[in-house]
């Protein structure tokens, strides 16, 4: 009843709020322009990053923060990525880049906080040999670092079709909401499933045809939070079987991002420069419609979410 409570608290803030802060957005101009690269008919508001992280910051510190306040770290680091996220979303409404090392300068201090409020990849249990090897800090700090800077930019990646980012990072959500649950890490479980409400609050209004979207502030939070629920999650455990979980999870924009990342890096192109390569792209330019395509990355994200679950169940 508790989860239920959670993410009712989150899906409704979203669904309340959103209209609210969408005819905000509308008057201040803060909003996504239609250009040649970017389809939309109309200007859409830039607001769903926002109100997604009212939403889990309230549902974050009633059901999680008030057991922990070391946990209020998260929602510090959240605080910050929303507002780098923000400021990269206002260059967006001007037909501007924002530069690239401010971005990464708080992808890392946030990551430092995390890792300092303990949530970070510590080592791994040898296969067989029953023992744990644990990492030297400085390496742990790398592994951390890597994993939340990296889910940040898949989850930025993949925000190029409506609805596509969140419904892919809901469906991770709720993955890591069963194996935390399986492994009773209610922490983790609760984390999950605020984040499950909250995009799933918000995939109401970011469906084809959006109305909403959530900018590089909400997809910067829902790449951060799901880092932050493997790490303090299913990364605890750190048996294979829980390493490859997350992984296959998000198995959909890790691996589209890194074939991305390997194919501008081999043509000499700028990792951070928006191409045409990711594969939502490329299914729209095979041919198939937006709807479609999204369906089409959906259902393997599905598979991938689903395989990972059985391995859990199998495995453990």
């Amino acid at each position: 009843m508790l989860y239920f409570a959670a993410f009712a608290l989150a899906c409704l803030t979203v669904l309340l709020l959103t209209p609210i802060f969408s005819k905000i957005a509308h008057k201040i101009d803060y909003t996504d322009k239609p250009t040649e690269r970017k389809k939309h008919a109309a200007p859409i508001p830039l607001v769903g990053g926002v109100v997604m992280f009212i939403a889990f910051s309230a549902g974050f510190i009633i059901f999680v923060a008030s057991n922990d306040l070391k946990m209020l770290s998260v929602v510090a680091g959240a605080a910050m990525l929303i507002g780098i996220g923000l400021i990269d979303d206002y260059f967006k409404t001007k037909q501007k880049e924002f530069p690239v090392l401010p971005r990464v300068a708080v992808y890392l201090a946030v990551a430092a906080i995390t890792f300092a409020a303990g949530i970070r990849f510590t080592g791994f249990h040898i296969p067989f040999a029953g023992e744990y090897c644990i990492f030297p800090l400085w390496l742990q700090f790398a592994i951390t670092s890597l994993w939340i800077f990296g889910l940040i930019t898949v989850a930025n990646w993949m925000d190029g079709l409506d609805g596509l980012s969140g419904s892919l990072c809901a469906l991770s959500g709720i993955t890591l909401f069963i194996v935390a649950v399986f492994m009773g890490q209610s922490d983790s479980a609760f984390i999950a499933v605020i984040l499950v409400g909250s995009t799933l609050g918000f995939l109401r209004y970011n469906l084809y045809p959006a109305k909403v979207y959530m900018g590089d502030s909400g997809a910067n939070l829902l790449g951060y939070l799901l880092g932050v629920i493997s790490l303090y999650g299913a990364f605890k455990q750190a048996t294979l079987v829980s390493l490859a979980i997350p992984v296959l999870a998000m198995g959909v924009p890790i691996f589209d991002s890194i074939f991305v990342a390997v194919k501008r890096l081999v043509s000499r192109k700028p990792a951070h420069k928006g191409d045409h390569t990711h594969i939502h792209f490329r299914l729209t330019d095979a041919g198939l419609k937006p709807v479609q395509a999204v369906a089409f990355i959906v259902l393997i994200s599905v598979c991938l979410n689903l395989a990972s679950i059985i391995i859990l169940l199998v495995m453990e």
